[in-house]
């Protein structure tokens, strides 16, 4: 459903949020996330272009949360990386096809859905929610 960078920057991003006044090293972030260090590079430069992340360089430097987590959503995230596409036309250009056929109508309808539900969820939630399993934590049991 998402892409594996949307996937990588999600993960980053929640791991962040655990501790968002505290500057995250690459280095540690990829091993936390269990994401290649390079790939991960790449992705925090895309949400640093977006403006989610900010970077400082040298010691106790690393990245941090542009905006607060209970602002940041699931949605924000995925659409600095990797945008969610709607179906505004029909994908196979058909000119009779003024709107959409009822295939990508429905195909439509259930992005709108996921939209939807990745909007409502912010980082603040994931990172506090009752769950008993931590986000991107091993729990001894």
């Amino acid at each position: 459903m998402i892409s594996k960078t949307a996937e990588y920057a999600l993960r980053a991003v929640t791991c962040m949020a655990t501790d968002p006044e505290r500057p995250a090293s690459a280095d540690t972030l990829a091993e936390q996330t269990k994401v290649p260090r390079r790939y991960l590079t790449r992705v925090m430069q895309d949400l640093a272009a977006a403006g989610l992340v900010t970077s400082r360089s040298g010691p106790g430097g690393g990245y941090l949360l542009a905006r607060a987590t209970d602002e940041l959503t699931i949605l924000d995230v995925i659409n600095a990386v990797a945008p969610l596409e709607r179906i505004t036309a029909c994908p196979l250009g058909l000119k009779s096809h003024t709107s959409l056929c009822p295939l990508h109508s429905e195909l439509d309808k259930a992005y709108a859905a996921t939209q939807a539900a990745f909007s409502a969820v912010t980082l603040k939630q994931l990172v506090e929610s009752t769950s008993p399993i931590v986000p991107l934590c091993e729990v001894e049991g």
